[in-house]
């Protein structure tokens, strides 16, 4: 029998009271980003915790809009082990573009759907210390390790959640753009999920929720690992069953989880509303990390 619109309320009520009060730190990215009716789930999603008492933060990033504006400009896009590498005239335009016309079009898109949404970047309130982020590479075995200078990308060493704190109190939704400042003022580029994860970790989140193009992590037969612990991960790391962009996001999982936020969760923000199936029914949408 098909569930009424009763069933799926009531469904959803012993979870709009548990995670009421409760910070939960957004990763917003990849397709959920571009698509214009996922962007506007998302947006009613985040409004919706919003009104039901949760405090989501949103971190994004904005890897295609920064390269579409450097084709504009003639600079072709450089990756240096995997990292955009970012020159000063790249980090103008990574700037301009997370800090302004992605991240004010994400605050607009919330607003519009009923949120009070505010954009911020690291610079804001001192929000993201940073430095300069060394990359060890070593080619193989036979050779010591060299030093890979990605440019202008940075390592944060330092969260100051005071202006979050201060917004989610005032009843606004804080949007944050992966730029942070060093000790001399220079500006740096820095790795959205790591952000959310340092930024959750900070705040005592109860939950950091990566969003992806994928359902999850994945076992070797290609079916979703709906939960999962430290053990088996470092367990399936060793054995070279996570690959690709999961590593990080599951490096940075972890790091969150030792910081005092209780789960992550990696779910597929390509499936509409992704957010509220995964916070508000009983079986989820993706995978739950647990320490």
């Amino acid at each position: 029998m098909t569930p009424s619109t009763a069933d799926i309320l009531i469904e959803a009520l012993p979870y709009i009271r548990f995670f009421s009060g409760m910070t939960i730190v957004v990763k917003y990215g990849g397709h959920a980003m571009v698509e214009e009716q996922l962007k506007i789930d998302f947006a009613r999603d985040i409004t919706l915790m919003k009104y039901v008492g949760i405090n989501p933060v949103v971190v994004h990033g904005g890897g295609p809009q920064i390269n579409t504006v450097l084709e504009q400009m003639g600079i072709s896009p450089r990756f240096v082990s995997g990292m955009r590498f970012t020159d000063e005239q790249t980090m103008d335009v990574v700037e301009m573009v997370l800090g302004g016309k992605v991240n004010k079009s994400i605050v607009a898109q919330l607003n519009q759907q009923g949120g009070r949404a505010v954009g911020l970047c690291g610079k804001d309130g001192g929000l993201i210390e940073a430095e300069k982020l060394q990359i060890m590479h070593q080619p193989d075995e036979t050779k010591p390790p060299e030093i890979i200078d990605p440019g202008l990308v940075g390592d944060v060493t330092r969260v100051n959640p005071m202006i979050i704190q201060t917004l989610t109190r005032q009843g606004f939704i804080p949007v944050i753009a992966p730029v942070g400042v060093g000790v001399h003022g220079e500006t740096y580029n820095i790795n959205a999920d790591l952000v959310a994860s340092k930024l959750a970790g900070a705040l005592s989140a109860g939950r950091l929720i990566y969003l992806t193009d994928v359902d999850g992590l994945l076992d070797n037969a290609g079916n979703l690992i709906t939960s999962i612990g430290e053990a088996t991960i470092k367990q399936m790391l060793k054995d070279n069953s996570i690959s690709g962009g999961m590593i990080p996001k599951i490096e940075y999982a972890l790091d969150a989880l030792h910081n005092r936020v209780e789960k992550v969760q990696i779910i597929n923000g390509t499936r509409r509303h992704a957010l509220i199936l995964e916070l508000f029914t009983d079986k989820g949408i993706g995978t739950e990390v647990t320490q």
